[in-house]
């Protein structure tokens, strides 16, 4: 990192860190209300949007480990929007924390290749793609990992037992919540492994129970990144596949889903091309992002009472990445989307008639359709 502050005996105390994420997306159908729906990623359309700025400090001074990363931008609202533990009794509300994208506090043990013990809120461990897009091969993400969390509220133990191991138990109020359900805390685990460079092995398990009435809820996805061509001076200078996988149940809703990517970089690292194939299938739509806005429940398709008790989602995307440094990507992209049932925006848009949130909805229906087609121009800044 750029911004340091150490010592006067040169041991760093702080780092600072930056990024900002902006895009502009055009949908085919051009929703009249300019909403681009069933994303945690992209909820704009034809508009430039500002998703996420943030910046932030960490520290592991003296085996303390402190972290503080604050943040704005539309990508806040599509998420924690779907929060509905902070309707739970009083000094909750989101206001108090939708600007702290993560902090926590902890303690760093010098024991085998370290161990850490930390408590605050963090980004989710569930699912391969990370909430910060630039981490990402792709920037809209897959579609089962657009249904899984993006934070947690908890506390965390990191072991290294070996230097290609690493292993996680988590302690959470729930599944993407700031506060708890009911009087049970989310249980979950953490494992990475890499036995070299070119290979990393994950798996990850979550256990809770996410409603007001306690059903248990279990996940479990697990991945596998294998870099089958290694840094190379010809034009292509990697090369890389990803298989993510996904399988949970509520009650008697599951979900299962995957996500296969492929990535050729260029040209020392300077250009990548992906390529990503994703699928889901979720009995009960129990993580599905709504279509259109709680308030115009019923024709929410809603989405437990859905005619058709499945929600089947197919995304095919193609993302192209100009990276002339480390600290700068333009990104060019093209998805395409399919659902068994209307969920996607149409012309019509999915707010009101007119598509602005004061007009009455009376005997009016969202339009929803079952393709999908975008392309966005994406820029990502980060220190």
């Amino acid at each position: 990192f750029p911004l340091v502050l150490k010592d006067k005996d040169n041991n760093t105390i702080l780092t600072g860190v930056a990024l900002v994420d902006a895009y502009i997306n055009y949908d085919f159908s051009n929703p009249i209300d300019h909403t681009h729906n069933a994303s945690a990623t992209i909820g704009r359309n034809n508009e430039f949007t500002l998703n996420m700025a943030t910046i932030g400090i960490e520290s592991n001074y003296k085996n303390m480990i402190g972290r503080l990363w604050l943040q704005t931008g539309s990508m806040l609202s599509i998420i924690q929007d779907q929060d509905a533990t902070a309707m739970r009794g009083k000094n909750n509300n989101l206001q108090n924390l939708k600007n702290i994208r993560e902090a926590a506090a902890g303690y760093h043990f010098n024991k085998w290749y370290g161990i850490n013990v930390e408590m605050g809120i963090f980004m989710s461990y569930i699912g391969l793609e990370s909430y910060v897009t630039q981490e990402n091969w792709c920037y809209q993400r897959s579609t089962i990992c657009e249904f899984t969390p993006f934070y947690f509220s908890g506390a965390r133990l990191q072991v290294y037992p070996t230097k290609n191991f690493k292993t996680e138990l988590w302690l959470l109020n729930g599944w993407q919540s700031y506060n708890a359900w009911n009087n049970s805390l989310g249980i979950g685990s953490s494992n990475y492994y890499r036995p070299h460079e070119n290979l990393q092995l994950v798996a990850n398990f979550y256990l809770g129970k996410d409603s007001k009435i306690g059903t248990t809820r279990f996940h479990h996805d697990n991945s596998v990144l294998y870099r089958y061509l290694p840094k190379s001076k010809g034009k292509i200078s990697q090369a890389a596949f990803c298989l993510n996988t996904h399988y949970g149940f509520e009650g008697t809703n599951n979900i299962v889903g995957a996500a296969l990517s492929h990535r050729l970089w260029f040209h020392n690292n300077k250009l990548a091309w992906t390529l990503r194939v994703d699928a889901l299938k979720n009995k009960g739509a129990y993580l599905a992002i709504a279509p259109c806005t709680q308030e115009l429940n019923p024709y929410n398709i809603a989405l437990s009472t859905m005619s058709n008790p499945s929600l089947n989602i197919t995304q095919l995307t193609s993302t192209i990445d100009i990276m002339p440094n480390d600290f700068y990507t333009l990104r060019l992209e093209y998805s395409y989307r399919n659902s068994n049932i209307p969920y996607f925006a149409g012309a019509g848009g999915t707010t009101s008639p007119d598509g602005w949130q004061q007009t009455p909805v009376v005997n009016w229906m969202p339009d929803l359709q079952k393709n999908d087609h975008s392309l966005r121009v994406a820029v990502n800044f980060r220190l």
